[in-house]
């Protein structure tokens, strides 16, 4: 089996054998639930997606969710940065096997856990198979409770943003009114559809002025994809150009931590909400999470 197929059974709660066939539980044991993993991506950077992806984690720890939150641009690390720290470990020392991943796990606000990526780690830029496999067996041995696994993907379209978007059961493009923004969505949308078999994509505006500017931005961006990709794309929301966000950043913390009732924090939120509400995970097969392989999951309702 593919790496992809493997990571999406290990999330869904089973367990592995020989590194391929999945094998009953034995004895008493039970198997994991299965953890509905988001990915947060984006087809160019500068967009606020990191910021984005470690706030929904943050708002989705509001409301009762154990949240994983991965920072899988594996060689040049965001979130420590926005968050303001400064860990021992990171993925390139479970990636080398150097370090479980429990070991490189740290808290966040909220109690949300966190695996921090490496910074200027070349290797790290394109992962090996055998990274892959580290990942799936490190993944499989974890042994926290969890209900949600929110990537933090690399910007663009190259071979890491592929495997950790196919991982996921939802895939949220994040995007602005910058017209190369959209053009980029447009690209990963198109790689995605295209090369993996993926059709179904959450679109989410950011820095948007107002209401009307954010909308108009998804529909330009679909009525892109419906006249050349033949799928249609969901509106999952936006998020205002705040100042409060900015100020978050300066001050290396959450907007919504710091700033819980600025627009922003109040507009993710209930994104967050939605999401929480949404209990059946977008998976056509039957594992559930895409993490572990080459496998590609369509994400159908």
């Amino acid at each position: 089996m593919d790496q992809a197929g493997i990571l999406r059974r290990v999330a869904g709660g089973e367990k592995i054998n020989d590194g391929m066939d999945a094998a009953s539980v034995d004895g008493d044991k039970k198997s994991r639930p299965a953890v509905r993993v988001l990915a947060v991506t984006s087809g160019k950077g500068g967009v606020g997606k990191t910021n984005v992806a470690a706030n929904l984690a943050y708002q989705m720890s509001l409301r009762g969710k154990r949240v994983l939150l991965l920072d899988a641009d594996a060689g040049l690390a965001n979130i420590d940065v926005i968050l303001g720290i400064a860990p021992e470990y990171n993925l390139c020392h479970v990636l080398r096997g150097e370090k479980a991943l429990s070991e490189v796990v740290v808290r966040g606000p909220g109690g949300i856990m966190i695996v921090p990526a490496a910074s200027g780690v070349q290797e790290m830029a394109e992962l090996s198979r055998g990274h892959k496999l580290a990942l799936i067996e490190e993944l499989e041995l974890f042994d926290e409770e969890l209900d949600i696994m929110i990537i933090d993907t690399a910007a663009g379209i190259n071979g890491n943003v592929m495997y950790f978007n196919m991982v996921a059961n939802d895939i949220i493009v994040v995007l602005s009114p910058d017209p190369t923004s959209l053009t980029d969505a447009y690209a990963i949308i198109k790689v995605l559809k295209q090369n993996y078999g993926i059709r179904d994509f959450m679109v989410l505006v950011n820095m948007a002025r107002n209401s009307e500017e954010a909308f108009n931005v998804y529909q330009r961006l679909g009525a892109a994809t419906d006249r050349f990709l033949n799928l249609t794309i969901q509106y999952l929301g936006y998020l205002v150009h705040d100042r409060m966000v900015t100020e978050s950043v300066r001050q290396q913390g959450l907007f919504s931590e710091l700033f819980p009732s600025a627009r922003a924090s109040r507009l993710l939120g209930s994104i967050a909400e939605a999401l929480c509400l949404e209990q059946t995970p977008r998976v056509h097969d039957p594992g559930m999470l895409k993490f572990f392989g080459n496998s590609v999951i369509d994400c159908n309702e």
